[in-house]
């Protein structure tokens, strides 16, 4: 379908006119204090911005083409520092905090993340890709060779600072580097907090917690702050008084990358996708009251370029209408995508101005669900697709609504909310309830999914951080762990007879802790089933044979062949008999009894598959999926399953593709 898309080239909208101010805006990050604690700079909509810290109007002190992050001003209160992707990859920058020249400190094609000052503000600490998989470096504020802080035990080391003395604290597990925001890890990964004297060569280890120490940041007089989950499983401020770890705060959300001034009296960190700020006198937390202000472009007339920007689409029931999001943007058009008009999301304030990420059609072919941010979570909306009627929101949850996917009859959905919840959404009265709590987690999910006949649903949960396949009987209420077998079982869809299950999987090998690696593609039956028999294929010969009604679509060979036969008015389509109802009585068996040994594999025995999409078209049936066993950079291949005859594995498009069905057809 994202080829259909990427013939669409470019079509016409309009800018908005004037300046707006936005009030407490969400996802503010990385913030840092000046030395006397009355500035706070933080990164926002890709740029620098610093504010007041006892909050008001913010001023934007970058504007480079790339994203700037990580903030630091140095101890003297003179400069300010930070990395930027400008150029692809992030580099370190330096300029004066009351604005001027930026200069560029470091031209490493690694990743160049700035950490901290040194207390003499000479030189500046961070984390680079450039050798081995990542470790700390200093560079000089007027530039020069960076020199590798650890030459032999501390390999991985990351979050730098620096105390008055010189000891250098830090942390060096992955866990704290590529996975901070993952909650209530417990393991021989945690991070404590560490440091290293270099005038010494001292080593210390100041925590021995199981679960996250780490983001320590220090004022001048030596007083050490970080964020740690021990009191009740959420990050929250913590200090050493007398050599003792000491609790700050007791929220309920996590506190993220806490930054103390120089003069130890303030501590600003993240909490929430805003921006807070510690007392450390009166123990006292108060939310940065923060404005914003951004000047849009004069009014005319753009030209937007969607080619490899659609992010999610759905087609209408009747097979007329396209709708799909770009950039954030919410947009419908015809099917062949001649006629495009942006949709105006207007409602409450702000929200026209949120991110949109997945959409879908209800049966009237007139009313679109999708899921936009609201105060930094994704919650579904409904909106009118021709434009008459304001948007509606259906869930105002402080966690994220996604991942959907429709029944059949489009009457009812499957989502995942959050962390822990799998729901399902009525599409008549638009009611939403939990039918599953579990680990689900929050990143790394499956799409769930119904089965055939929409009894069951299908999705995916965690066990010892390795994803299992359940199903869930609506009715019953009732959920089986299909899989429990101590690797990654992921990206499962139903077979359209409702008889096989497919998924990835390394089968062998556990995802945790490097992520999947030559993941193959399998089946796995419900039930044990007979292959055909021959025979009985002979004796079908003599049938006599019943005579229906057809549409005289003729079947196309490949479902993004350009020369297919396909339906007026629609590109790509793969035409398909029309296929039998399913009933509500037709019944799906599960037999888990020996269930993992009726597993095969499907995909190519090299390589690396991923994701699946199964569809059905007579007695073959086609299986999805990416997969870069041919080399070069992955591709869309289908493997056809068919009576009789060996799996037969071909390419269908280079790059990225999506299909779906829709009534009888796909596309």
């Amino acid at each position: 379908m994202k080829r259909l898309l990427c013939a669409f080239g470019l079509f016409i909208l309009f800018s908005n006119t004037s300046a707006f101010a936005q009030g407490d805006p969400y996802f503010l990050a990385n913030p840092a204090l000046s030395p006397d604690d009355q500035t706070v700079v933080f990164s926002f909509d890709g740029d620098l911005w610093k504010v007041a810290s006892t909050g008001g109007s913010a001023s934007r002190i970058t504007a480079m083409p790339g994203d700037e992050i990580n903030p630091r001003i140095s101890p003297d209160g003179k400069w300010i520092a930070f990395s930027s992707n400008q150029f692809g990859n992030y580099d370190v920058y330096i300029m004066a905090l009351s604005g001027g020249e930026v200069k560029q400190l470091t031209f490493n094609d690694a990743a160049d993340e700035l950490d901290s000052w040194s207390w003499d503000s000479k030189f500046l600490y961070f984390t680079s890709g450039r050798y081995n998989s990542y470790s700390s470096y200093k560079v000089s504020v007027t530039g020069g060779t960076a020199v590798r802080l650890f030459n032999s035990y501390f390999n991985t080391t990351h979050n730098v600072a620096e105390a008055p003395d010189g000891e250098l604290f830090f942390n060096d597990t992955w866990e704290s580097k590529s996975f901070a925001n993952r909650k209530r890890y417990k393991g021989a990964y945690n991070p404590d907090i560490q440091s290293y004297n270099p005038k010494t060569k001292t080593y210390k280890q100041y925590t021995d917690y199981r679960g996250k120490d780490f983001w320590a940041t220090i004022d001048k007089k030596g007083n050490v702050y970080f964020v740690s989950d021990e009191a009740n499983d959420e990050l929250n401020l913590y200090t050493f008084i007398s050599g003792r770890k000491t609790k700050l705060t007791s929220f309920e959300s996590p506190v993220r990358r806490p930054f103390v001034s120089a003069s130890g009296n303030k501590i600003v960190f993240e909490k929430d996708y805003q921006l807070y700020i510690y007392d450390v006198a009166s123990k006292k937390t108060d939310k940065i009251s923060i404005n914003v202000s951004r000047n849009n472009v004069l009014e005319k007339t753009q030209e937007f370029d969607v080619r490899g920007n659609i992010s999610a689409f759905d087609l209408s029931p009747d097979g007329n209408k396209l709708a799909f999001v770009s950039r954030g943007e919410l947009f419908v058009s015809d099917a062949e995508g001649k006629y495009i008009r942006k949709m105006e999301r207007s409602g409450a304030f702000g929200l026209a101005d949120e991110r949109v990420l997945e959409v879908k059609w209800l049966s009237d072919n007139l009313t679109l669900l999708f899921n936009q941010t609201y105060k930094g979570y994704q919650n579904w909306f409904t909106l009118l697709a021709d434009g008459k009627g304001s948007m509606k929101q259906l869930t105002k949850d402080n966690r994220n609504n996604r991942d959907i996917a429709f029944n059949k009859a489009r009457t009812s959905a499957v989502y995942l909310s959050g962390r822990d919840e799998v729901r399902l959404l009525d599409l008549k009265s638009l009611d939403s309830k939990v039918i599953v709590k579990d680990e689900i987690w929050a990143f790394q999910n499956s799409t769930p999914s119904f089965s055939s006949n929409g009894e069951y649903v299908l999705f995916t949960a965690y066990r010892n951080f390795e994803q299992d396949i359940f199903v869930h009987h609506i009715k019953d209420n009732k959920t089986i762990n299909l899989t429990n077998t101590g690797v990654t079982e992921s990206s499962p869809s139903w077979s359209p007879d409702g008889k096989y299950i497919f998924f990835n999987s390394m089968r062998t090998k556990p995802n945790y802790p490097f992520g999947p690696q030559n993941a193959r593609v399998y089946r796995m039956a419900l039930d044990d089933y007979d292959q055909p028999y021959r025979s009985d294929k002979f004796d079908d010969l003599f049938k006599p044979k019943k005579v229906e009604k057809t549409d005289n679509t003729p079947a196309v060979k490949n479902p993004v062949d350009k020369k297919a036969t396909k339906k007026p008015g629609v590109k790509d389509s793969l035409a398909k008999p029309a296929a039998k109802a399913v009933k509500p009585a037709d019944m799906i068996t599960i037999n888990v009894q020996n269930i993992m040994d009726r597993v095969e594999q499907v995909s190519p025995s090299f390589g690396t598959q991923y994701g699946t999409a199964v569809f059905a078209k007579g007695e073959k049936t086609y299986v999805f999926y990416y997969s870069d066993h041919e080399g070069g950079s992955p591709a869309l291949y289908r493997t056809i399953i068919e009576p009789f005859e060996n799996n037969k594995t071909e390419k269908v498009v280079d790059g990225a593709a999506d299909i779906i069905e829709v009534g009888d057809r796909y596309y």
